[in-house]
């Protein structure tokens, strides 16, 4: 590898304000904060959302019929879709 061409990966950590959940990840973000964990001192970074909070993730996401919305398109244009070209 070619020095002084790639950036400085370590480890991180990354906070979930809205979960107040901490993740450790190997990183290259770059930023002035530092936080103290388990006796060491890593790069800090805070996150509005993550896959702690998220509500595809968590379970809390809405779902709508896909079979509901399916039968009312071809309620709504079935006339359409059933005329032949002449």
């Amino acid at each position: 590898m070619k020095p002084g061409i790639h950036p400085n990966y370590r480890t991180v950590v990354f906070h979930d304000t809205s979960a107040d959940t901490y993740f450790t990840v190997g990183s290259t973000i770059v930023t002035a904060r530092i936080i103290e964990r388990d006796g060491q001192t890593y790069p800090y970074v805070t996150l509005d959302i993550s896959s702690a909070s998220h509500p595809y993730y968590t379970g809390k996401q809405k779902e709508f019929s896909k079979e509901g919305s399916t039968a009312r398109f071809q309620q709504r244009y079935a006339s359409f879709l059933t005329k032949k070209a002449s």
